[in-house]
């Protein structure tokens, strides 16, 4: 009697503790590309990507938690589950795809050069043979870059944080950096620093390198997961959440996924 009762409350327990963890989101962020994810003078995240993953967990009845990394971190980081999923402006592509799963795309974001007005570069092999780029390490920027340009005579540095290309742009390490518009937008271009910087030519484009929008990686194979953050999706796009934060976050950037 006393061993059918333990087993009972082992299995129990088991069963408690499996609907514990299915109660928890814990997302992979690399807090320091805003206006995606950063930390405020309070030391709080935020962001559109925090308050989009604050409202996807609402919308699937999940507790939401941040585990920080670096960005070139976050898939070993997943693979090796330190956290459920990565919500950090992760660009889906059919590279990433060879090491992880994704959720349906949820935006899209284009990704563009910032350098000194007066410059004369323009976005091209040609016109910035040799100057030197600055981009995110393990970010689609930095593969564009190296795709396109480095062969083409010019100089790719990567930088573990966004914040550090800005200030070697600022004291002339490097001649331009390549990211995501927004984040030019809001991170430099928007502040006393940017003064006299701003977009060199229009977005870059290559679908099989900056893939078809910005998704959760998840696991391979994580099924679960996916059915339940792809529904969440879906309700946070028909109730208008994902419009709003972009016009909160990126106004004057369409973000919709084509």
């Amino acid at each position: 009697m006393k061993k059918v009762y333990a087993l009972s409350l082992l299995v129990g327990m088991c069963a408690s503790f499996s609907t514990f963890a299915a109660s928890e989101m814990r997302y992979g962020v690399e807090a320091e590309y805003p206006p995606f994810e950063s930390r405020n003078s309070a030391g709080e995240l935020e962001g559109f990507d925090i308050d989009l993953g604050n409202a996807i967990c609402k919308a699937a009845s999940l507790k939401c938690t941040w585990v920080e990394t670096s960005f070139d971190a976050l898939i070993p980081g997943l693979v090796a589950k330190k956290f459920d999923a990565i919500n950090s402006a992760m660009n889906i592509t059919e590279q990433r795809r060879k090491s992880i799963d994704f959720t349906q795309p949820i935006y899209r974001i284009p990704s563009q050069l910032v350098g000194k007005l007066d410059s004369g570069m323009e976005a091209t092999p040609e016109g910035l043979k040799g100057k030197t780029i600055g981009v995110l390490q393990g970010s689609i920027q930095e593969t564009y870059a190296k795709e396109h340009w480095e062969k083409h005579g010019v100089t790719v540095v990567s930088y573990k944080d966004q914040n550090m290309a800005w200030g070697d742009l600022l004291n002339g390490r490097i001649d331009a950096s390549l990211v995501m518009s927004a984040a030019g937008q809001a991170g430099f271009l928007s502040k006393p620093q940017g003064k006299g910087f701003g977009f060199i030519g229009k977005p870059v484009s290559d679908d099989t390198i900056l893939g078809s929008g910005i998704g959760y990686g998840l696991r391979k194979g994580d099924e679960q997961t996916k059915k339940q953050l792809d529904t969440a999706i879906e309700k946070v796009r028909a109730d208008g959440t994902i419009t709003a934060l972009a016009e909160k976050y990126f106004p004057g950037i369409d973000v919709s996924v084509k």
